[in-house]
């Protein structure tokens, strides 16, 4: 079964981890990364703070993540339409009518884990200065 998540994963956490680990136990893992030009449209001009070639190897390092593949445009459509996933995952701050891919696919909702993202993180570290 192929399965499909993906976003910025900018900074990771466990929030991404958890994701990424039940992504693979339910088969092989492709995750799909907005491109640095990507992150900067949707998050703001001091983002990403990793690189996208340093995003794709981190998620790469982990034995839960199969492939990655970084896509430019703002949604992830064309790459699914292309991969065509049995199943997509994601994060629990969608329901499964927002998700980009619905209709076309399986759509599973993980739930999110509590006070974890890479916003918060970075303004935790901001604020530590």
């Amino acid at each position: 079964m192929i399965i499909f998540t993906n976003g910025c994963f900018d900074v990771l956490h466990i929030g991404h981890l958890r994701l990424l680990q039940y992504c693979k136990s339910k088969g092989s893992v492709i995750v799909g990364i907005n491109s640095d030009a990507s992150v900067k449209r949707l998050k703001g001009h001091s983002r990403p703070i990793n690189s996208q070639t340093d995003r794709r190897d981190l998620l790469l390092a982990l034995s839960c993540v199969d492939q990655v593949v970084i896509f430019d445009e703002d949604t992830p459509l064309k790459l699914i339409r292309k991969i065509r996933p049995d199943l997509l995952i994601k994060g629990g701050d969608y329901k499964k009518e927002e998700v980009v891919g619905y209709g076309i696919c399986e759509i599973e909702i993980f739930p999110l884990i509590k006070d974890k993202s890479s916003t918060l993180t970075i303004e935790k570290m901001v604020k530590s200065d």
